[in-house]
């Protein structure tokens, strides 16, 4: 069955006015609109505004994140008599003002389980005149930098030097701990260009297919990473399924964020999702140093952004007995549910009759080549704009006055 198509155009192709062409109505497809590129003034500069802005936000992001990184308050366990306690509190202000904080523990038992589940990132333990100091080498060399000096004596005070132990190292495929950061990098990457490729390709795909190919990519791209960096390289211990299941979910909020801010912005959603997933979300993602070392404005995102939580929790999961590994896949999972509801909400939106009438009514096809149920008699045919009428009008005139 098909519609019966009147093309207006027909007297200005030299045909009757009243003559018919009979189409086959259109199929939609995905390819893209075919639109007209940019000219003049704006196809100069638009690029270059477009890319300078992204160029500044990474420049400006990351040196504000890492040209002088400071710790903020970082949970040091200290197991000691009172009096040894506030000495050791008052060297460490002395040594790195507000830069760590004291937490009293009772046991050298308690310390030692804080700092193996990421509680505190080295624990002071003092029983008589021996000493000893406790830290997770899986936190970082800054981290080990910082916290392993401070088990020597202070510089003009007598006493032993205390004994250093690195309770939870580095994998020996991970001697700088930078691998996580690096697995977690290339999947938000990707999560990020095909947030931008699917709506390339196939800007009108169906919102179920659109999701169906999300979750192939985001499934295919975690178990892939789990092999290469776990499998491969030796580089994040823990079970191959448990990485792939976290680097799944966070390709995954990557890709829908991606997805959504297209979707709502157009061409401009992709700058946008540059800077937000890419550059504040890679900057603030404690894989390079803990969010304990990032600026105040910058801490908070590392709770909140994909990137962030992704990288805790595939350490948690390598190193730290499953610290926030439950809270990420909470916020992960709720990244994309959140995400692929708006995307179907808009989608249903866009394709409700009023929304339709009123894209119809504003279309060039409304006045032009639409679809009529019934045949109407020969009259002015409708033209896309004046110019066009202006002409059929005078052809109209001349064909009129050669007759008489």
């Amino acid at each position: 069955m098909h519609h019966e198509i009147i093309s207006d155009t027909a007297a200005m192709d030299g045909h009757e006015p009243g003559a018919r062409h009979r189409h086959r109505a259109a199929i939609p497809t995905d390819a893209a609109p075919n639109k007209p590129g940019l000219t003049g003034s704006a196809a100069v500069l638009r690029p270059v505004i477009t890319v300078l802005t992204v160029g500044l936000a990474f420049v400006s992001v990351f040196l504000a994140a890492f040209h002088t990184p400071t710790a903020h308050r970082l949970p040091i366990a200290v197991v000691a008599s009172d009096k040894n306690a506030a000495l050791f509190d008052v060297r460490l202000q002395r040594t790195a003002p507000d830069a760590f904080q004291v937490e009293r523990y009772p046991g050298e038992t308690a310390a030692r389980s804080a700092v193996e589940h990421r509680k505190v990132y080295a624990a002071y333990v003092q029983t008589g005149s021996a000493s000893h100091l406790l830290y997770a080498g899986a936190n970082g060399v800054a981290v080990q930098a910082l916290v392993a000096p401070l088990g020597r004596p202070q510089p003009g005070a007598d006493g032993p030097k205390a004994h250093v132990e690195d309770i939870v190292p580095l994998a020996p495929g991970d001697s700088r701990g930078l691998s996580v950061f690096y697995a977690s990098f290339g999947l938000v990457l990707a999560g990020f260009l095909f947030g931008q490729m699917t709506y390339q390709v196939a800007p009108r795909l169906p919102f179920t297919q659109r999701m169906g190919s999300l979750t192939l990519f985001a499934v295919i791209g975690g178990l892939a990473t789990a092999l290469v960096a776990g499998a491969a390289f030796g580089a994040i211990p823990g079970p191959v399924l448990g990485i792939a299941g976290i680097v799944t979910l966070m390709s995954g909020a990557v890709a829908a964020g991606t997805v959504l801010l297209i979707r709502l912005f157009g061409p401009l959603g992709v700058p946008l999702g540059s800077i937000f997933m890419l550059v504040m979300g890679n900057a603030t993602s404690g894989g390079v140093l803990p969010p304990s070392f990032l600026p105040g404005w910058l801490e908070p995102l590392a709770s909140v952004m994909p990137p962030g939580v992704g990288v805790r929790a595939l350490n948690g999961l390598a190193y730290f007995h499953n610290d926030g590994v439950e809270s990420g896949l909470i916020i992960l999972a709720a990244w994309i549910l959140l995400c692929m509801g708006a995307i179907l909400g808009l989608d249903r939106l866009a394709a409700s009759p009023a929304i339709l009438h009123v894209a119809h009514r504003g279309s060039p096809a409304h006045a032009i080549g639409t679809p009529r149920a019934t045949p109407q008699p020969p009259t002015l045919p409708a033209a896309p704009d004046g110019a066009r009428t202006a002409v059929f009008l005078a052809e109209r005139s001349t064909r009129s006055t050669s007759v008489d």
